[in-house]
């Protein structure tokens, strides 16, 4: 049985997109870092891919900017990030841990 998630805050249209944008750029990023890639191809296809999600993220902050959203409510996000499993996405991005030899 899958354990129930919490809920999602409440978030604006353009903080869900920021949310969703920032994740996508996260996971791309994942699949690209040296120390995590088994293939060129793959991270080749990630890179090609992370300028369509960087100018996703742009415009998801560029339309808040623009509504007058001049602050990024940390906390709110915050709980956003982890019920999207924020952990373990941005987790894809660092170095694994060393490994003795």
């Amino acid at each position: 049985m899958v354990p129930e998630l919490p809920p999602l805050p409440a978030l604006t249209r353009a903080e869900g997109e920021l949310v969703d944008a920032y994740l996508g750029v996260v996971d791309l990023l994942g699949r690209i870092n040296p120390s995590r890639s088994r293939d060129t191809y793959g991270a080749l296809r990630a890179a090609q891919a992370l300028v369509g999600r960087a100018t996703e993220l742009r415009d998801a902050l560029t339309l808040m900017h623009t509504r007058g959203e001049n602050e990024v409510h940390t906390a709110t996000m915050e709980r956003a990030l982890r019920v999207l499993d924020g952990e373990r996405r941005t987790s894809q991005v660092t170095l694994p841990p060393s490994t003795p030899r």
